[in-house]
């Protein structure tokens, strides 16, 4: 663990090495089976299902590893699995094997991917992800020397029981190169790979900018920075004026959405007097007005980076994007919060606007509930997806729920004709969701046949802290989606819609 207490001298003078697990689908597999030999492949109880489930637990092993390069479309926390957690598997199979005439595969599934490799997992969509591939490489029908594990490539396949030479044989005869099916995937995650590394590789060369960036330098970041400040506060709108929107909106039983304007106007105003303020400091500080402190000096080279400030981000809502973006996207958020004050309850309402989208969607429950003199927690929501694919095109509200907007898909893409969830185009990462219709319903029995349960994330990172109820402060809620495809399919794909992306995309 890193400590200010190590010397700084012994490290830079040092001999450096670290020890990862190999890279790529084929070399992990020979990672694995460097643990193992003919010896210990033949001596056991029964040779060949030991066999058969023993490249199962190693291919499983692999998968889980090698998804973690695809960011949070393979998993929302990059989990460090380890050779141990496949040693224990391993371990237990052997004695599984000895003990029971036939081999328990509900067992074996249920230690393996909730106990083994469960135990590391935190968040419970990337639990419901672990034991859906695990089906795939633990049932019956591994036993059989035709069985694939990905139908679209069927060079991946459980190969008949060998010695330990044959499984190394066709180890070494697998493609050098990954493709995203094998981990259930689309194709287009290895763009979504290769976008992920450039972004890093772009930061760490930012990180690796020398002095010059402060005031003063020569090299113009002064006026870039000035110009900047300038521009934010001319188009930034300023705070609201909250006394206003309270008059305009007073508390009322029968009506919550006059609290979630309120609420959001306060939250916002708390941004924007730091946007302006931090702003006019910045450009005094620049002037020789005021001293340029630390805060500011970072909030300066950030601005220089395109990144938003600390100073900003550390009172706004989540974001992924770049700084001139993340302006765009603030007074685009503004004019929605302005359009509501002034024109009263929108038809539709603009979900990536909602600095806490979850007030918003509790005060649409609450509504229903009051209305219909109910408990609250009788009452969940129903979705239907809407024909609808512009605000402009609906003229009146919902009479009970709402309509929402500004959902985006990652890893599939909603078919209007079909009117379900299909697969994505190729080269298309993120696609907009229609209209949807969210309606209140009175002891709703949720649906369980033709329909996928799609997580709602504010940003494509999905993870964020862990609260109570076991998901990440990033997620808002699950929306059901039909599908012709069965659910287990959109999980392996690691579909999730979320509220922004990665630029301004209204």
């Amino acid at each position: 663990m890193p400590t200010p207490r190590f010397p700084v001298s012994v490290l830079q003078n040092s001999v450096k090495m670290t020890l990862e697990p190999p890279l790529g689908l084929r070399s992990n597999l020979m990672g694995s089976y460097d643990n193992y030999s003919d010896s210990e492949l033949e001596h056991e109880t029964k040779p060949t299902q030991y066999k058969k489930l023993l490249f199962s637990m190693c291919f499983f092993h692999a998968i889980i590893q090698e998804r973690r390069k695809f960011g949070p479309l393979g998993w929302n926390i990059p989990y460090e699995y380890t050779s141990g957690d496949l040693a224990v598997c391993v371990m237990q199979l052997k004695r599984f094997l000895v003990k029971y005439d036939s081999v328990p595969y509900k067992v074996i599934k249920f230690l393996t991917g909730q106990i083994n490799y469960g135990g590391r997992v935190t968040d419970d969509w990337d639990r419901r992800t672990l034991m859906t591939i695990i089906d795939r490489f633990i049932n019956p029908d591994v036993m059989n020397d035709d069985y694939i594990f990905s139908p679209s490539l069927p060079e991946y396949k459980s190969i008949p029981a060998g010695n330990y030479h044959s499984y190394i044989d066709y180890l070494k005869q697998l493609p050098l190169n990954t493709h995203p099916e094998i981990f259930g995937l689309h194709e287009n995650a290895e763009i979504t790979y290769n976008s992920a590394e450039f972004g890093v590789l772009t930061s760490t060369l930012l990180n690796m900018q020398g002095g010059g960036k402060g005031s003063g330098a020569a090299n113009g970041s002064d006026r870039v920075i000035e110009a900047f400040a300038n521009d934010v506060l001319k188009r930034v709108p300023k705070p609201f004026d909250l006394t206003a929107v309270k008059n305009k909106y007073p508390v009322m039983y029968q009506e919550s959405m006059n609290t979630v304007i309120v609420q959001e106007v306060i939250r916002y105003n708390k941004l924007l007097a730091m946007v302006h303020s931090s702003c006019q400091d910045i450009l005094k500080a620049i002037k020789g007005l005021v001293v340029m402190s630390g805060p500011l000096e970072k909030m300066g080279n950030s601005i220089f980076d395109n990144r938003v400030p600390d100073l900003w981000s550390e009172v706004a809502y989540p974001s992924l994007m770049p700084l001139n973006s993340w302006v765009i996207d603030l007074i685009q958020r503004c004019e929605f919060i302005d359009k509501w004050y002034k024109n009263g309850i929108p038809n539709v309402y603009w979900i990536s606007g909602f600095f806490f989208p979850q007030g918003f969607l509790t005060g649409t429950l609450q509504n229903y509930a009051r209305r219909n003199h109910i408990a609250i927690d009788r009452v969940s929501f129903s979705f239907e997806v809407l024909k609808y694919t512009s605000e402009d095109q609906i003229t009146k509200g919902p009479e009970s729920g709402c309509y929402i907007r500004g959902l985006f898909l990652e890893g599939a893409r909603w078919d209007l004709e079909e009117e379900c969830l299909v697969e994505s185009r190729s080269k298309e990462l993120y696609t907009s969701m229609p209209i949807i219709w969210f309606k209140p319903v009175k002891d709703r029995k949720p649906v369980t046949n033709g329909i996928y349960y799609c997580p709602v994330y504010k940003t494509l990172q999905r993870a964020g802290t862990l609260s109570t109820t076991g998901h990440s402060t990033n997620y808002v809620l699950t929306i059901e989606l039909p599908s012709k495809e069965p659910q287990d399919h959109w999980i392996k794909r690691g579909v999730a819609a979320m509220c922004g992306l990665k630029y301004s995309s209204k």
